[in-house]
């Protein structure tokens, strides 16, 4: 099921560079502000943005993190700030801000539940602080999701990670923005980091949590797009396409409309 992905690099580059500036001219911003996570995703797209000649602004924001993701975030950010000169980071720590969000709620909940919840906190959390230097310097929040996390499984966090003004890679399979990673030369400890999307202060990746791997993803979404079912499938090729089907079902309502009770004009 490995993919290796067919996109043009070059010119696909170029293609989202210009999308950005020109969306980024056309609404009167001064650039992007991008959250640094230590994963492919975010460095491809804070790559992307730093390529426009407008301002970047690189954000960490570590919560209880795990020291590996800390330390390719930094490296990225130092290598892009070298080659751009527009490009900018500022580190803000919200581990205090967390654990005083903990001390005020309560906590006698299901294990599973709370944990997950905690960690949807976090990313809530960091999209807040996003906005707010995406409103003292006029940047635009760009969104890190690509098109299986966006479009396929829906791994991401309503109004966290997926609270953003635009989506340069959103159209782009996981393998894609590792073939532009490569092609833009982030750092190799990230492009030969296993994905994690660092949530739960500790090295689990992503995998783990969905039970199947990008490249089996995205032979899923390929094979539900030209009207595949399960029952097509056996083995472990079966296993990944009801993975794909049910976190695409039960997280719908991250992809669609937020629905509205419409009011028949007879009411009003």
């Amino acid at each position: 099921m490995a993919k290796k992905s067919k996109i043009k690099v070059g010119e696909v580059n170029t293609l989202i560079v210009s999308w950005l500036k020109d969306y980024s001219q056309r609404s009167k911003t001064n650039g992007f502000v991008i959250g640094i996570s230590g994963g492919v995703d975010s460095a491809v797209t804070s790559s992307l943005c730093a390529q426009t000649g407008l301002l970047t602004l690189c954000i960490e924001m570590p919560i209880h993190q795990d020291g590996t993701q800390v330390s390719r975030g930094k490296e990225h950010i130092e290598q892009l700030k070298k080659r751009f000169t527009n490009v900018k980071s500022i580190e803000v720590s919200l581990t205090s801000v967390f654990d005083s969000f903990q001390e005020q709620v309560p906590s006698s909940f299901d294990t599973t539940r709370l944990e997950l919840s905690l960690a949807n906190t976090r990313a809530r959390l960091r999209m807040t602080t996003l906005y707010y230097f995406a409103g003292v310097h006029g940047l635009l929040v760009a969104g890190t999701g690509n098109k299986v996390e966006d479009f396929g499984v829906g791994f991401y966090t309503k109004y966290g990670d997926g609270g953003v003004d635009l989506s340069p890679i959103a159209d782009l399979m996981k393998s894609d923005v590792f073939a532009l990673g490569e092609f833009l030369d982030i750092p190799k400890s990230i492009q030969n980091a296993a994905p994690t999307d660092g949530l739960f202060g500790d090295s689990r990746t992503d995998e783990e949590q969905i039970g199947a791997s990008y490249d089996e993803l995205e032979w899923a979404m390929i094979e539900e797009e030209n009207n595949k079912t399960a029952g097509d499938f056996i083995g472990r090729e079966r296993d990944v396409f009801e993975i794909y089907e049910k976190l695409n079902r039960i997280n719908q309502h991250k992809m669609n409309p937020i629905p509205v009770c419409i009011i028949p004009k007879y009411m009003k």
